[in-house]
């Protein structure tokens, strides 16, 4: 009787291509991933009924009308444009360190034009903001 040796060789597995499908999915990840930015700057909402208000000579404060029209302390801006806007608020805290800007918008203002205006702020600088608002009415009894 003839036996016949069987070789028992151990099974090898190749590992390039899980590496490739790795690689794959990487890239179908990075690829598909979108990146949110958060908010660039930070805003201090006042409550309606408080009195406390900023010292006046330590704040700049813009003015926006229903029109979309902008004030920087009190001198009207012919463009409200951002980069007007930011020349006007560098121009309005130099030489003092790190102030807040004090924005007053009337309540009819395009949203746009606060928008612009806190953008403009970020590009010089400024990341203390401040909102104006005016207490309710009270009640008659």
């Amino acid at each position: 009787m003839k036996f016949r040796t069987v070789s028992r060789d151990s099974p090898e597995i190749s590992l390039t291509p899980l590496i490739d499908v790795v690689f794959l999915l990487l890239i179908f990840f990075m690829a598909s991933t979108t990146f949110e930015r958060r908010s660039e700057l930070r805003i201090e909402l006042p409550e309606a009924g408080a009195r406390a208000s900023p010292r006046d000579d330590a704040v700049i404060r813009v003015v926006i009308d229903a029109g979309g029209g902008v004030r920087v302390e009190g001198r009207a801006l012919e463009d409200p444009r951002t980069a007007t806007l930011r020349r006007a608020l560098a121009d309005a805290a130099r030489g003092l360190d790190s102030p807040p800007v004090f924005i007053s918008a009337d309540a009819q203002t395009p949203h746009q034009s606060v928008v612009t205006v806190m953008d403009a702020a970020r590009q010089a600088g400024l990341y203390k903001l401040s909102f104006a608002a005016r207490r309710p009415a009270e009640p008659a009894d």
